[in-house]
């Protein structure tokens, strides 16, 4: 009987098991263990990419609302206006990293009553808004709005450019 066990070892002292077909493999125990694990180990991880491709999303939408701030200087300090829009200096079919277009209001030629506005209900520009919708996709006017705070928005004309939520 003691020469039977050996017989069953690998070389390394090993007990080997076989499945039926005689073939080495996972058993289905040791199947389900390696996916709770793996499961575990992304449902830990999935939330802290969220937020990192979050930031990268506000990062981008901010570096593009300066470039498109610098863009529209020229036109204003050369001719003294602003144009009526992004289109034309170039930008019109730019859209935010969550898939939507920049919104832009020239206050000229636009309705004066859809300017953003503070906590104090106070315009945050005083020539044109610039802003993403961010996340969600919606804004009213006010900043403090709930679907507004994710937004991405140029305020106290050009000397804040980041989430409504920290202005």
């Amino acid at each position: 009987m003691l020469r039977l066990l050996r017989t069953t070892r690998s070389p390394s002292h090993k007990i080997r098991s076989l499945s039926p077909l005689g073939q080495l493999g996972w058993t289905l125990v040791e199947m389900i263990l390696a996916l709770a694990i793996l499961g575990t180990l992304l449902a830990i991880v999935r939330p802290s990419i969220h937020q990192y491709v979050e930031k990268a999303r506000v990062a981008k939408a901010i570096a593009d609302i300066q470039a498109i701030q610098s863009d529209l200087a020229g036109p204003e300090l050369l001719d003294g206006q602003l144009p009526a829009t992004l289109a034309e200096i170039g930008w019109g079919g730019l859209l935010d990293p969550w898939g939507e277009p920049y919104q832009y209001l020239n206050y000229e030629v636009g309705d004066k009553n859809q300017q953003r506005k503070d906590r104090f209900l106070k315009p945050i520009n005083s020539s044109y808004d610039l802003y993403s919708k961010g996340e969600d996709g919606e804004t009213q006017k006010q900043l403090t709005a709930p679907v507004s705070l994710d937004d991405i928005v140029r305020a106290n004309d050009g000397g804040f450019i980041g989430l409504a939520s920290t202005f």
